[in-house]
């Protein structure tokens, strides 16, 4: 789980980033976007009703060291839930390398998307 960000705005009101994550065992990607500035609260609820609601609480999630992540909503919401969260060491990508790879994907679409005007 990461997040993409620097995406330029499409108008005052659209999404600035996008939350990726892939589930390892069947490499689904799921693309959610969201605005940079979004709390851990927006950042739950956005997982709860689009991608928990859909595929049932994950096991284990991989993320940075995002303070979305980190917070105590978070930590209580993996207690909770009974979730393992791991944090990847930072400045070593390769840790979570399935999700940053498909990052580069998703950079390059939208690089070619604008590049166009589609």
């Amino acid at each position: 789980m990461d997040w993409v960000t620097g995406i330029p705005p499409g108008g005052d009101r659209s999404y600035n980033a996008c939350l990726v994550i892939v589930e390892r065992f069947s490499k689904t990607q799921i693309f959610l976007p969201c605005c940079k500035d979004d709390t851990a609260m927006d950042t739950a609820l956005l997982i709860w009703n689009r991608v928990i609601s859909c595929t049932g609480i994950f096991t284990n999630i991989i993320s940075d060291r995002d303070t979305k992540v980190t917070s105590t909503l978070w930590t209580n919401l993996h207690q909770l839930f009974g979730t393992k969260l791991s944090f990847s060491t930072a400045y070593h990508p390769q840790n979570d390398g399935v999700v940053e790879r498909m990052i580069q994907i998703f950079e390059d679409m939208v690089r070619r998307f604008c590049a166009y005007g589609l």
